[in-house]
């Protein structure tokens, strides 16, 4: 009898344990915050660092009005972070101008709407060490070229050349020209120093300046990079080809290049493809 009372208040309790939950209002949803957007900025190989700002405001513009997202990231901060930048430890001795061009190392770099310029930059300089360290300096250093002029070559050849095939080529000129104390000749440092972009002539004016990156006037190496080369370009600007060339130009609308050890074979092809000879 006391086991039959027993089991029923068992069911009873069972019943009336249920019924309090079943009364209960369910749990209330978890609220997760979404994931953050991934966003990418490439900035291509021979971009200026005033060029990096402008594609951050290009890309900031699009990301505003077709993802609907409001990047920290804005053109102003990413100047003023790369421009407080300091290049890697074995750079700093040659360091000229507190000029970062050159180390903003040109590649396609995620972020979000959090990240900041100062972030970007840091990466942009990690991965410009993570690839200096593919780059073998032997023959530039018997060259007595320390490792910033390897830099500010690789920079020259970036500007210069479009065929893959050219680097070690275009590289090869500057070698032989500093070897043999004459001006480099590479319009793109007129550019860079007067400002004048790839789209417009040289002025006379512009020739003739007294600029530090006028390579028609002055014997030797501009005193910074011109652009923010890539891995190829630094590697030709290590090793160049071992050939006597010493001077090259643009065959006529193509983006390959003539090239010669002769200064007469030169001035005869710059008047046959529409320069005007020498």
């Amino acid at each position: 009898m006391r086991s039959q009372i027993a089991a029923v208040a068992l069911v009873v309790l069972a019943f009336g344990l249920g019924g309090c939950m079943g009364d209960e209002p369910p749990a209330a949803p978890v609220e997760t915050t979404p994931p953050l957007q991934t966003l990418r900025i490439l900035f291509p190989e021979g971009f200026t660092r005033r060029e990096m700002g402008d594609r951050v405001a290009a890309v900031r513009e699009i990301a505003i009005d077709k993802r609907g997202v409001t990047p920290r990231l804005t053109k102003t901060g990413y100047l003023e972070a790369s421009g407080a930048a300091v290049p890697p430890v074995e750079f700093r001795r040659d360091w000229k101008l507190s000029s970062i061009e050159g180390f903003l190392f040109p590649a396609t770099y995620e972020f979000t709407k959090l990240t900041s310029s100062a972030k970007l930059v840091s990466d942009q300089l990690r991965a410009f060490r993570r690839n200096w360290r593919k780059v073998n300096l032997g023959y530039a250093r018997s060259k007595n070229l320390t490792p910033y002029d390897v830099l500010i070559i690789a920079s020259m050849i970036e500007k210069e050349t479009v065929v893959p095939t050219e680097r070690r080529l275009v590289a090869a000129v500057i070698y032989n020209r500093l070897r043999n104390r004459m001006p480099l000749g590479i319009d793109a440092t007129i550019r860079y120093g007067r400002d004048v972009p790839g789209t417009e002539p040289l002025k006379q004016s512009d020739i003739e300046s007294d600029s530090p990156y006028n390579t028609r006037r002055r014997l030797g190496l501009p005193p910074t990079p011109i652009a923010n080369p890539g891995l190829a370009s630094m590697r030709a600007a290590a090793d160049p080809a071992r050939v006597d060339y010493l001077y090259f130009v643009r065959i006529g609308n193509s983006n390959r290049h003539f090239f010669t050890a002769s200064e007469a074979e030169f001035c005869a092809k710059s008047l046959e493809y529409g320069y005007g000879g020498c």
